[in-house]
């Protein structure tokens, strides 16, 4: 005669709990993913519950019928709060882009001029470099050097020095002129920025 041993009765959920019980978040460790076996429990409404076992935990969100998330991993025992996580998750997003919505992005155009540029073509570049710092953004003036070119960098520096001349009623000079590889370049910011 064999012997069946019973097992003791659990608690049955439904379907999308289950399914989002077992969704753990790469950032904070939620509902099966947290490990330790005592948690201190802050409920949904702020109040303490004291120390509590993992299971005891999980019951209690399951109850409620919310998610259990470590807060405070290395707290001594660790901190659980029972709280609804999408919505949070969805909160800190929102918080996420509005301080990005805020934020002013100053973008760095460039002018590319040449040793031997001629005025007409230079004014042209002047007018582009004055807009973008007009607009707030910052301009990099930069001349290639090909061939032979280069053995002349004074010929680059002395457009370099008169474009920064011409700007300097809109724009400030950050970085002098200086060669990186075969490219001498200046950086320039706006004097006032748009608010």
């Amino acid at each position: 005669m064999l012997c069946r041993t019973v097992q003791p009765a659990q608690t049955v959920y439904s379907r999308d709990i289950i399914r989002r019980w077992i969704t753990i978040s790469k950032d904070m460790y939620v509902n099966e993913g947290i490990r330790a076996r005592e948690l201190r429990l802050i409920d949904h409404n702020g109040d303490q519950l004291g120390i509590k076992s993992r299971n005891e935990a999980l019951d209690i969100a399951a109850r409620a019928n919310l998610d259990l998330v470590l807060v405070a991993p290395t707290a001594k025992p660790p901190v659980a709060r029972v709280m609804d996580y999408g919505k949070f998750k969805f909160e800190q997003q929102k918080k996420e882009r509005e301080t990005r919505k805020n934020q002013k992005i100053i973008q760095v155009k460039e002018v590319r001029l040449s040793p031997t540029i001629d005025e007409h073509d230079f004014q042209t570049k002047l007018r582009n470099g004055i807009k973008f710092l007009e607009a707030g953004d910052k301009v990099k003036a930069s001349i290639r050097f090909r061939g032979r070119a280069i053995t002349h960098k004074e010929i680059g520096q002395r457009v370099l020095d008169k474009f920064a001349e011409a700007c300097k009623e809109v724009g400030t000079v950050e970085v002098r002129p200086k060669m990186e590889g075969r490219s001498m370049f200046l950086m320039l910011a706006p004097i006032n920025e748009k608010k």
